[in-house]
């Protein structure tokens, strides 16, 4: 799918926390990385760094970092041209700077202490870091009873009998590149990793900007403590297409009685 064929589909509520940084882009063609680099502004990594967007590296035998730790200490974020994964990656970046700067920042530290060990076999720790960068999205909620569905795998309590009170107290917040690369052309079995997130009756008067300028702050605290993501089983998987309005399908009481796509928790 081309730049301007996808931009009916980018107004899908999924892709609302991308909003704004999708306004300050071209519409017209791809962005290109000065146009990326335009709109990154005061972006920093962990450390002060500036972020930038460059072209890959490719075979480049002098440089032997990791892609994160290139992040880390130069600021400089590979970005292949006309690459929906990579720019939706760059939109990330801008739409959640302290977050993705902190998941940043711990890839880093466990890839300098692991040294080789670490880079040929990515740690229970990276692989939380990883699900949650490619497909997380942050769970944003001020009633813990909502929370617990989740967890629980209760989705059509969720979604469907409980729907008034999600609308009022719930937001799910789209945080992965690869989810927002998937949702271009959702599909059944969709799942993602998540966030929980404590907000209160004052967030959700925000504009969806300002969520997730304020869910950004709070997932970058989230990820500041190890102990919060010792392995990807830390964070409770959801079906995406549950999301009210995440599935181009009509999401009737039928919808949520699939079980193949809404599966019970397991034993």
């Amino acid at each position: 799918m081309d730049w301007i064929a996808a931009r009916e589909r980018l107004q899908a509520p999924v892709y609302a926390p991308l909003a704004l940084s999708l306004s300050r882009l071209p519409a017209d063609r791809w962005p290109s990385l000065e146009d990326l680099n335009a709109v990154a502004g005061e972006l920093r990594t962990d450390r002060g760094t500036d972020i930038r967007f460059v072209p890959p590296r490719g075979n480049d035998p002098a440089e032997r970092r990791h892609y994160e730790q290139r992040i880390f200490e130069t600021g400089e974020v590979e970005t292949r041209p006309e690459s929906w994964h990579d720019v939706f990656n760059a939109l990330a970046w801008l739409t959640y700077p302290k977050a993705k700067a902190r998941i940043n920042a711990q890839h880093a530290a466990i890839l300098s202490e692991g040294g080789d060990a670490e880079l040929r076999n990515r740690s229970p720790e990276r692989d939380a870091l990883t699900l949650f960068d490619e497909g997380g999205v942050i769970v944003a909620a001020r009633s813990p009873s909502l929370m617990r569905l989740i967890p629980e795998f209760e989705w059509k309590e969720l979604f469907w009998a409980r729907r008034a009170e999600l609308d009022a107290g719930m937001r799910f917040l789209a945080f992965g590149h690869g989810l927002f690369e998937q949702s271009l052309a959702p599909f059944l079995g969709m799942v993602a990793k998540t966030v929980f997130v404590p907000v209160d009756e004052f967030f959700f008067m925000l504009p969806v900007d300002a969520q997730a300028a304020q869910a950004d702050a709070l997932v970058a605290a989230h990820f500041a403590h190890r102990a919060r993501f010792p392995s990807p089983k830390a964070m409770s998987p959801m079906p995406v297409l549950g999301v009210p309005g995440w599935h181009f399908a009509p999401q009737d009481e039928a919808f949520y009685d699939d079980p193949v796509h809404f599966r019970s928790k397991p034993r």
